[in-house]
């Protein structure tokens, strides 16, 4: 399989990269803003059939992803992981936070479908993933200094229904994960001490599943992962 993971240098995308390595049958394309972090991503690939690719969503341009995609011919699995979490009060949050984390977690998801559809439609079991967030959900816990995030992982959760009827003639299938909290760089960045009750590296696995398996049993969904009710 040919699959393909943005913000693949930490965190839930880096593990989920290597977990999909694990077979030398895949072909891993990860891109991510940061080279270094990708360089040591690439040297832990079992199978040297990870493929790293330099590239920050919110300023590449469709085009620019196209070019990426280009020599794959082919492409199975598309999962849009790349996001940023700032945590703000809403009454400081200016709009230009507003607008990177749209670019970032919305507006790269949109340019990354846009330019895999051509190479997905020739796929008999594509299956776009989008990594989103139970902030996201309507009707779950909410938290103060999220507004920004939550709301733009709400608009994926929307997308992700859309686009699983849009695709539906070409055969590519659209499904969300709205994840819980998970222990990850960029939690505690935003977090700092806070200990999450799920592993990078354990939610890895579940996703790198998920990815390969659930497209032939839902679209257009919505999953909740999360131990917590609502």
């Amino acid at each position: 399989m040919n699959i393909v993971i943005t913000g693949a240098s930490r965190g839930i995308g880096y593990h989920t990269a290597l977990e999909l390595a694990k077979d030398p049958a895949n072909r891993v394309i990860a891109l991510s803003r940061n080279t270094a972090a990708l360089d040591v991503l690439r040297s832990n690939a079992p199978h040297g059939n990870i493929y790293i690719f330099p590239a920050d969503l919110a300023t590449s341009t469709v085009a620019d992803l196209e070019a990426i995609l280009a020599p794959c011919e082919e492409v199975d699995v598309l999962i849009n992981n790349a996001g940023v979490l700032m945590n703000k009060p809403f009454a400081m949050t200016d709009m230009g936070m507003w607008q990177r984390t749209f670019e970032a977690n919305l507006f790269g998801t949109v340019k990354m479908v846009q330019a895999a559809i051509p190479l997905m439609q020739k796929s008999a079991v594509a299956h776009i993933v989008n990594i989103g967030s139970m902030g996201g959900v309507q009707g779950t816990s909410k938290f103060p200094g999220l507004a920004a995030y939550s709301a733009s992982k709400a608009a994926i959760a929307n997308l992700t229904e859309c686009l699983a009827e849009e695709l539906k003639p070409l055969n590519i299938k659209v499904n969300c994960l709205a994840l819980g909290a998970v222990n990850t760089e960029m939690l505690n960045e935003a977090f700092p001490g806070y200990q999450a009750p799920v592993g990078a590296e354990e939610m890895a696995r579940m996703v790198a599943h998920f990815c390969l398996h659930n497209h032939r049993f839902m679209n257009g969904k919505i999953v909740p992962v999360s131990t917590s009710t609502p």
